[in-house]
């Protein structure tokens, strides 16, 4: 996982490693520092400390996901920048990115649903990674799907976000 304050820096050895798509390492320098903006939770939203706590801590789980992916995303080399700009249909195109920033149109409540969003845009460019990565000869794209973010990604966020 990376730490908040180390994702520019990742984001910049992204870029040294993978010179020849620099729009992709500006969607990713994006969408990590979007990712890791504060919350913004208000307390006053919540009836006890209890409530709070437990969306706190789902949101925070959110970024660790979103660490993940990016970071496999990352390793990807022929993930290109268009295969990212195609994956922002994801989360119902709330989450936009118009070549320059990104721009996010909130649902229900920012805090818990931003994080969301680039996790579901990244899943979205790894499924289409992963399906065309697929042999021919599987009968059943989507479970093969699966089975490689279960053993890429790991069981809680395959089963989250590659359902």
């Amino acid at each position: 996982m990376i730490h908040p304050q180390f994702a520019a820096e990742t984001a910049a050895h992204v870029a040294a490693a993978y010179p020849a798509d620099p729009e992709k390492v500006t969607i990713l320098q994006a969408l990590t520092a979007f990712a890791a903006g504060r919350p913004g939770l208000e307390y006053a939203n919540y009836g006890d400390p209890a409530s709070y706590r437990a969306e706190s801590r789902a949101i925070t789980r959110d970024l660790h996901h979103v660490y993940t992916l990016l970071r496999r995303v990352q390793l990807a080399p022929s993930i290109t920048s268009a295969d990212l700009k195609d994956a922002f249909r994801a989360f119902s195109g709330r989450l936009s990115w118009d070549g320059q920033r990104l721009d996010y149109t909130t649902g229900q409540y920012f805090p818990t649903e931003y994080r969301r969003a680039v996790c579901a845009v990244l899943s979205a460019a790894l499924w289409d990674y992963w399906r065309g990565c697929t042999p021919d000869t599987v009968t059943n794209k989507a479970d093969h799907i699966r089975a490689t973010a279960r053993r890429q990604l790991g069981r809680t966020i395959a089963a989250r976000w590659f359902n």
